[in-house]
């Protein structure tokens, strides 16, 4: 299996993994790691050391941050040079991890995986507008 490692500023991986677990309910191998301003000291042993932990169960880990350039990113990136197997994917969002999370299986593989991610990803962005004409006619009030 494929281990999962999420992260971000605040408690957006706090959120984000409430969210995750009320839709499609608890999840293995899905680790939260936050990141706040007061514990940025020990933030990057923190997560470094749930990475290291998830590759050592797992067939890969793909570690999922809030944004490409913040710290939790660049913390991820440098643990991708220490631990083989290690992939990350910024700009995460709710509808990327419930695709990626529900598509995942024991053979899935890492870059199938990041494939998924990043597709869902943009695809769950969308701009809709809710039209309502001014005048319904008969039929819409059941007449």
């Amino acid at each position: 299996m494929v281990g999962f490692v999420l992260t971000g500023h605040g408690d957006f991986s706090v959120g984000l993994a409430s969210s995750v677990k009320m839709i499609a309910g608890p999840q293995e191998e899905f680790d939260v790691v936050p990141f706040h301003e007061d514990e940025a000291g020990e933030f990057p042993q923190k997560l470094a050391d749930a990475i290291a932990a998830s590759a050592e169960r797992n067939n890969g880990v793909i570690v999922f941050c809030d944004l490409m350039g913040g710290t939790p990113f660049n913390q991820a990136m440098m643990n991708t040079q220490m631990v083989p197997g290690v992939e990350v994917v910024a700009g995460t969002n709710l509808p990327m991890l419930l695709e990626v999370l529900t598509t995942r299986t024991p053979e899935s593989t890492t870059q199938e995986l990041v494939d998924c991610a990043v597709e869902a990803g943009k695809q769950g962005v969308v701009h809709m507008v809710l039209t309502i004409d001014d005048e319904p006619d008969s039929d819409d009030l059941g007449l």
